[in-house]
């Protein structure tokens, strides 16, 4: 048995950020997988109905409700298009805030970790926020012992500006960079 990587983990993933509806939002809240994937644009798996994720996706559900066009912002799914495989979640917490301010979010299904998927979201969520005329500022929040987030966002430029208490995570630490360097 060796450590070498395997060609999928050298290819570059080809994902997009497939939006979801209120309805997608609703069923994964309620942890019914066959009822999101009755409505979703691609087919989910049971990453999507974690307990763990389902009060984000409550969350997002009483966002896209308040604000229909916030759907479009916040998380999506992680798509692989080669694979044809919903392989995570990914998008900002909503849309620009008055001060131009946007936070990413992105998680990679354990069982697709260590091949790209989180870089390749990264980028597809930072190539949209450079594009945005009403984004100024692109935040990522980072748990202090998640060195993989850590490393990854430090790559593309983000740096320390403080600290928060979430509650849900706990102790975040808040990393940001202006979107004109980008």
């Amino acid at each position: 048995m060796t450590d070498e990587p395997t060609p999928e983990q050298h290819r570059k993933p080809d994902v997009r950020i497939v939006h979801l509806s209120g309805p997608v939002f609703q069923a994964l809240a309620a942890g019914d997988l066959a009822a999101a994937n009755a409505v979703s644009p691609v087919p989910l798996t049971t990453h999507f109905t974690d307990p763990d994720w389902r009060g984000v996706w409550l969350m997002r559900g009483e966002q896209a409700e308040e604000d229909p066009a916030s759907a479009g912002w916040v998380t999506g799914v992680i798509w692989d298009e080669q694979r044809q495989l919903a392989v995570g979640h990914a998008g900002y917490h909503g849309p620009p805030d008055a001060s131009g301010l946007v936070e990413i979010g992105y998680a990679v299904d354990p069982a697709h970790r260590r091949r790209g998927y989180a870089r390749a979201a990264l980028e597809s969520l930072l190539e949209r926020a450079a594009r945005e005329p009403g984004v100024r500022t692109v935040r990522v929040t980072i748990s202090p012992d998640n060195t993989a987030s850590y490393r990854l966002a430090s790559q593309y430029g983000f740096i320390e500006v403080g600290d928060q208490w979430d509650e849900e995570d706990g102790l975040e630490i808040v990393y940001e960079i202006p979107a004109d360097q980008l």
